[in-house]
């Protein structure tokens, strides 16, 4: 990993920036497939399924006896990982319900706000080098409990046609209605737009790769929403010599293994430190299965050092990170400092690891910079609020006359009309 000692705040835009694209230069691309799927539904899909994963094929649903054989093929041991996972992130979005709100707020005058579920959700769940089951149980669980009627599944078929048969049982396990083989721009696409057989949904959730995250972006000019601009992973650790260096090296490799346009920063006050880490990465890396990914997702990684815990708090802020790991002596001053980040983990035994699959939080997470204004996926993605009230005669009494005169000053006559009308009728 490239170490930067010392750097000045005028070098941080360039050290914090992110190896990834621009939304110009994807946009094209997901125009001209968005265009071909909105007017030729299936027959679009297919030929981009065909173009990019390889397989051409006659139904792009999956049939209710692949989600059925789904549930031989993977092992007791991994089923039992998933459903104490389930348990515990229904556990945590289950303590996400509020109740009604409701107010007088003058006499006569009540108001309230309702939650109520978004009825069709979509969600993209890669499936490539990485098949990412443990984002149904992020996205399908919260989606159930808001009780969300319609939660379409998209993920990419492997060269066999087949999907993995632990997406599959996730999906079944956490309520998911309709599963389709499909991935990548044209997946987000199809549930944009809607297809002969894929439902066009209102909201669309899920991580994937940067041609995914534009996609989506380009979703919300047709009316329909996304959680967030969610792209390659990311994960930012602070250390000091209270860390563990193989600890610390473990997470940052734990995040350059998603892909080759991962990145990994860790920010320390000890160089000693930094230089344990880089040898622990270097010797850690050599088992990897994805060591060829971790290696690429390295050279866009850093190792800094800084002066004080202060600097280093105000450059976590401006970078922003989607996942921030504090193991500190000071972790206290960082808890209470950090204002821009998705997920935090604090201490020298709550891998970043531990979030992505069992705690309970959620880990579908704003990357590149957004932490600093959007928030992680949670039981509220999945709802949206309705504003109600109820005016009695006494309560249109009172607060008529004030209306009146604000629509008068805004030169809006019927408005005043409205009310005038009321009050006329009252005396």
């Amino acid at each position: 990993m490239n170490k930067i000692l010392n750097p000045s705040k005028a070098d941080w835009p360039e050290i914090l920036k992110r190896p990834t694209q621009t939304v110009a230069d994807i946009e094209q691309t997901v125009n001209q497939i968005f265009d071909e799927i909105r007017v030729k539904g299936n027959a679009a899909v297919a030929k981009y399924t065909e173009l990019f994963d390889g397989i051409k094929l006659e139904d792009l649903k999956v049939s209710e006896a692949e989600v059925q054989n789904a549930d031989k093929e993977i092992s007791e041991e991994l089923k039992s990982a998933i459903k104490l996972a389930k348990s515990n992130i229904e556990k945590f979005h289950a303590a996400q319900k509020t109740e009604k709100i409701s107010v007088e707020t003058t006499n006569g005058v009540k108001c309230w706000q309702e939650k109520k579920a978004i009825q069709k959700v979509g969600l993209y769940i890669p499936g490539g080098t990485a098949p990412l089951f443990s984002s149904i149980l992020m996205l399908a669980i919260p989606a159930r409990l808001a009780g969300c009627e319609e939660i379409v599944l998209c993920t990419p078929p492997d060269k066999n046609g087949n999907v993995n048969p632990a997406i599959l049982y996730a999906a079944e396990l956490c309520g998911v209605t309709q599963i389709f083989k499909i991935g990548g721009i044209q997946a987000i696409g199809a549930m944009t737009f809607g297809t002969e057989d894929v439902p066009q949904v209102y909201k669309i959730f899920g991580p994937g790769n940067q041609f995914v995250t534009v996609a989506k972006q380009l979703a919300t000019k047709y009316q329909v929403a996304i959680d967030m601009p969610a792209g390659p992973s990311e994960l930012l650790v602070f250390a000091d010599d209270s860390a563990n260096a193989a600890y610390v090296a473990s997470d940052l490799l734990s995040q350059a293994e998603h892909g080759i346009d991962s990145q990994v920063i860790m920010v320390s006050t000890s160089e000693k430190l930094i230089n344990a880490v880089s040898d622990e990465i270097e010797a850690q890396v050599q088992e990897l299965p994805r060591k060829a990914i971790a290696d690429k997702a390295i050279e866009n990684s850093r190792l800094i050092l800084v002066s004080s815990k202060e600097e280093a708090l105000e450059l976590i802020n401006e970078y922003g990170p989607e996942h921030f790991i504090i193991c500190s002596e000071n972790e206290d001053y960082f808890v209470q400092g950090i204002v821009n980040a998705g997920s935090v983990f604090i201490g020298n035994y709550t891998p970043e690891s531990a979030g992505d699959y069992a705690s309970g939080t959620n880990h579908t997470l704003p990357t590149n910079g957004y932490a600093k204004q959007y928030s992680g996926v949670n039981l509220d993605s999945f709802m949206k609020t309705i504003t109600f009230q109820k005016i009695t005669e006494e309560g249109i009494k009172e607060i008529g006359p004030s209306i009146e005169l604000l629509a008068e000053a805004e030169g809006l006559q019927a408005h005043k009309n409205a009310v005038s009308l009321r009050l006329k009728d009252l005396k």
